[in-house]
């Protein structure tokens, strides 16, 4: 099992800048991808972002050239550099943790979710 805790969403104008955290505790060393995905009421959840344990970055087209995803695996966190927030990017930040085992299969695991809020 892994557990997630994030941390750093809010209220921030238009034009600001968040920075979420979310770290992961128990069967970490399993871990092939960390990950941050958000939902809007009334949407589905989609990806924001994904660092996978070879380094190689996924950003969804909405937060290219916006948002930065980054891995502190010594800590076991990833985190999220949220800059020029538009009014389209509030919602629900949910941190993913993507886990293989190669005798049970693919895991999914998330954390609680961090609101986050633009004002214009």
């Amino acid at each position: 099992q892994v557990q997630l805790v994030e941390s750093g969403g809010g209220l921030v104008q238009a034009g600001g800048s968040l920075r979420l955290s979310c770290t992961a505790s128990g069967s970490v060393f399993s871990i092939n991808t960390m990950g941050w995905y958000r939902q809007a009421p009334g949407k589905q959840r989609e990806l924001v972002a994904a660092v996978p344990n070879d380094g190689n970055t996924t950003y969804a087209d909405s937060v290219k050239g916006r948002f930065t995803i980054s891995r502190d695996n010594a800590k076991n966190t990833v985190y999220l550099q949220m800059n020029s927030l538009k009014p389209e990017d509030p919602a629900v930040y949910y941190c993913n943790a993507h886990r293989t085992i190669l005798a049970t299969g693919h895991y999914d695991y998330w954390g609680q979710g961090t609101q986050v809020t633009v004002s214009s």
